[in-house]
């Protein structure tokens, strides 16, 4: 055979093979997968529950109070079975707390369920039907965030000038209504303007109340009325204020009156405690 022919068959035999590799390595190759760097959505670990606690006080010019400490495993104050229902203006304790209490309720400004929403500071609500009834729903939003939901009759008389029953019938009304639109019967009552007499007393143990509970501050405007010389909170003090409108309060909203009430607080190194957990 002559060598060229032979030659050239080789070469063909090659460059077929060769060109049957590269497209079987062709077919076989894949495509390279397009990788992307994932977002970081930050976790539930990575929030910081103390700055959101610093940035909420801000909001409202005020920084953080300490956590209070933990309540007794006994209360302090505890009605006897059969005794009278004590009556009290404030708590017995060593500790630098105080508690916040609000009457009636006449004004419902919703920057004040924002205010207690954001500070998560505890009170107890002494409220009157008369004054409640127009917005049962704006007392039930606070009751929601956990604040204490105590009585203040009905009609907000003078108990001194009615006789036992007309007592029982403001007392153990405002029970049944309390119940009735916020789920359990107050444990807690306090008489309109302080005034009460032993058939106030009577009265409200026949209607289930543990305590008949006074104060020894109140807050006004601006300032911090006091009842002792001194001038100063003490240990366990019961403070007062009401839910009031700019109208009695000469243009200040009762958000701002709160506001100035917590300033005083803090200023003199104390903290709130919850008055359910002595009570």
């Amino acid at each position: 055979m002559d060598k060229k022919i032979v030659v050239w068959a080789a070469l063909t035999v090659a460059t077929l093979l060769m060109t049957g590799c590269a497209q079987q390595a062709g077919a076989d190759a894949k495509p390279k997968a397009r990788t992307t760097t994932p977002a970081v959505t930050p976790s539930p670990e990575h929030k910081d529950p103390e700055a959101d606690r610093t940035a909420a006080y801000a909001r409202w010019g005020l920084k953080p109070f300490p956590a209070p400490p933990a309540p007794p495993k006994v209360k302090p104050v505890k009605r006897q079975p059969g005794g009278p229902v004590p009556v009290i203006s404030d708590i017995e304790t060593n500790e630098k707390i105080v508690f916040i209490t609000v009457d009636d309720g006449a004004e419902k400004d919703p920057e004040f369920v924002r205010l207690m929403k954001d500070l998560g500071i505890p009170m107890t609500m002494f409220l009157t039907d008369s004054a409640i009834r127009t917005d049962y729903g704006y007392f039930g939003q606070l009751a929601a965030q956990g604040h204490g939901v105590a009585n203040h009759t009905l009609t907000h008389p003078n108990l001194r000038t009615l006789g036992p029953e007309a007592q029982r019938r403001e007392i153990c009304g405002q029970q049944q209504k309390l119940k009735e639109k916020y789920g359990t019967a107050p444990r807690l009552f306090r008489p309109p303007y302080g005034n009460w007499n032993e058939a106030t007393r009577t009265a409200a143990g026949s209607c289930g109340v543990d305590a008949i509970v006074l104060w020894r501050e109140s807050m006004q405007i601006k300032n911090m009325q006091y009842q002792r010389g001194d001038k100063k909170l003490h240990p366990g003090d019961i403070i007062l204020a009401h839910f009031r409108g700019p109208a009695e309060l000469k243009g200040t909203t009762m958000t701002k009156m709160t506001v100035n009430m917590l300033r005083h607080i803090q200023s003199q190194g104390f903290t709130v405690a919850r008055l359910e957990d002595y009570v």
